[in-house]
C-alpha cells in the first residue's frame, strides 16, 4: 500500500468515526459491494462499446436492458449485486460468471476440511458455524466431486525419465461394491528424482496385491515417461520382485530390514526377544555383506532349530534383503527402509479412520489425492547431503545415467 493510500484511508476511518468491529465490517461489506457493482459497470461499458447513458458513441444494436439480482456468499457475509443486463442477452459477466453465487473461496476450505477427514455432514456443521453459510450435505458431495477430472490430469501427468529410489507399498480399505464390502488395495508409489527431491507418482485402486496389478502400476509408470529406476525399496508384499524384473530389468531391489525384523518377531516368543533381536542387530548393521552373512549362519546355529521359520524368512530373501551392503552410508540411510512411504501412510489411516466404509473407489480416490496435497506441500527439501548420494549414484549407476545424458 502506497503512503497516498494510507493517507486516504486513516482520512475515511477517521471521517466515518468508528465505534466497533462490525461497524468497520459492515462498511467494508458496503465497499466490496460498490466495487464489485462498478466492476460489472464497466464490463457492461467494454461490451457494449459505450458509457451508460452515452448513447451519442453507441455504434452496436445491441443496449442495456436492466439487472438481474444476485446475493453473493463472501468471506463478509452475504451481498446482494445487481447483474447489468443486455437486449440480446449476450453478455457474459467475467468477475462474477452466470452461475456463481460464491466468492468467499468457500469451495476450497470444503476441500481443505474434506481432507482432514471430516464426513460431509460434520463439513456442512462446520461451515455453518464458522462461516455463517448453509451449505447442505448435498452441495459439499457436488463439491467434492469437482475434483475428479484433477485427480485423473493428475495421475496421469508426465513424469521424469529417471528417478534415484522409488517407494512401493500396499495400504487396505474396504469399499462397498454391488452391495457388498470388499476389501480394495490403495497401492502407493513415491518417487526421488535425481535432484533428491520426493514426489507421489500415482495411487492405484485395485483387488488385493498381486505381481499381476502392480506389472500394470510400473507399465503406467513406463507409460508416462519413466525409462529408469536405479533402486526400488519395498516391502514383503507378492508380486514386487516378479513385477519389477519385468519392468524395469536392470534396477536394484531393496527389501524393508525394519519390515523384515517385525516379520521374524512374529515366530519369536517374549522370553528370547531381547537375545533374538541381539543378534540380528549383528546381520543387519553389519559392515558389508560377507560379514552380515556369517553372522547369519551363526544366528542359524544358535536359533535355527527352535525358531526356523525366522530364520528361513531372512534366507529366503536375502538376494534382496542384502542389496543395501553395496552402497555407501548415506544411501544405506535411504533404502534400508520404507519408512518414507510408511509415514505417508500413516497420513492416510488419520485422514481415513472416520470413514469404515467407503462407498466406491472414486470416494476413496478424492480422499487419498487431498492427503497427498496436504503431505506434499511440506516436501520442500532434498534428502539430507543430497551432492554426495548423488555423486555416488553417478559413479555406481554411470552405465545407466551416461546412457539418459547422451539421449538428452
Amino acid at each position: 500500500m502506497s503512503n497516498m493510500s494510507k493517507e486516504l484511508l486513516r482520512k475515511y476511518i477517521k471521517e466515518q468515526n468508528f465505534t466497533s468491529p462490525n461497524e468497520i465490517l459492515n462498511d467494508l461489506k458496503d465497499m466490496f459491494k460498490d466495487v464489485l457493482q462498478e466492476s460489472l459497470e464497466a464490463e457492461m461499458d467494454e461490451a457494449l462499446g459505450y458509457e451508460k447513458y452515452d448513447s451519442i458513441s453507441k455504434s452496436i444494436d445491441n443496449s442495456r436492458n436492466g439487472y438481474s439480482k444476485k446475493t453473493l456468499k463472501t468471506e463478509l457475509g452475504p451481498v446482494e449485486i445487481n447483474i447489468p443486463r443486455d437486449r440480446n442477452g449476450e453478455f457474459e459477466p467475467r468477475i462474477i460468471p452466470k452461475h456463481q453465487r460464491s466468492v468467499n473461496g468457500i469451495e476450497e476450505k470444503i476441500l481443505g476440511l474434506y481432507a482432514t477427514g471430516m464426513t460431509t455432514r460434520d463439513i456442512s456443521e462446520q461451515v455453518k458455524e464458522l462461516y455463517g453459510v448453509d451449505v447442505s450435505a448435498e452441495t459439499v458431495s457436488n463439491i467434492k466431486n469437482k475434483i475428479l477430472p484433477l485427480v485423473a490430469e493428475w495421475q496421469s501427468r508426465p513424469l521424469e525419465k529417471t528417478y534415484s529410489f522409488v517407494f512401493m507399498d500396499v495400504i487396505h480399505y474396504k469399499v462397498r461394491k454391488d452391495k457388498q464390502v470388499v476389501i480394495k488395495a490403495a497401492y502407493v508409489v513415491i518417487g526421488v528424482n535425481l535432484d533428491g527431491e520426493k514426489e507421489v507418482l500415482g495411487i492405484w485402486i485395485g483387488a488385493n496385491e498381486s505381481s499381476k496389478f502392480w506389472l500394470s502400476v510400473l507399465n503406467d509408470l513406463k507409460n508416462r515417461g519413466v525409462q529408469n529406476v536405479l533402486i526400488f525399496c519395498v516391502d514383503g508384499l507378492n508380486g514386487f520382485k516378479e513385477a519389477i524384473g519385468a519392468t524395469f530389468p536392470f534396477a536394484k531391489i531393496q527389501r524393508c530390514i525394519i519390515h523384515q525384523i517385525r516379520s521374524s518377531m512374529k515366530y519369536i516368543p517374549y522370553k528370547d526377544r531381547k537375545a533374538f533381536v541381539a543378534d540380528l542387530k549383528g546381520v543387519y548393521t553389519a559392515v558389508n555383506e560377507e560379514i552380515a552373512m556369517d553372522n547369519l549362519l551363526a544366528m542359524k546355529d544358535r536359533w535355527g532349530n527352535i525358531y526356523p521359520n525366522a530364520i528361513k524368512s531372512w534366507e529366503d530373501n536375502w538376494d534382496n534383503l542384502s542389496t543395501f551392503f553395496a552402497f555407501p552410508g548415506n544411501i544405506r540411510k535411504i533404502i534400508y527402509t520404507t519408512n518414507v512411504i510408511e509415514s505417508l501412510n500413516s497420513q492416510f489411516r488419520k485422514i481415513t479412520k472416520t470413514k469404515l466404509i467407503f462407498p466406491n473407489d472414486d470416494s476413496l480416490m478424492k480422499m487419498l489425492y487431498l492427503a497427498v496435497e496436504r503431505v506434499a506441500r511440506k516436501w520442500t527439501r532434498a534428502y539430507a547431503d543430497w551432492d554426495l548420494v548423488i555423486n555416488q549414484l553417478n559413479i555406481i549407476f554411470s552405465d545407466i545415467l551416461d546412457e539418459k545424458r547422451t539421449l538428452n
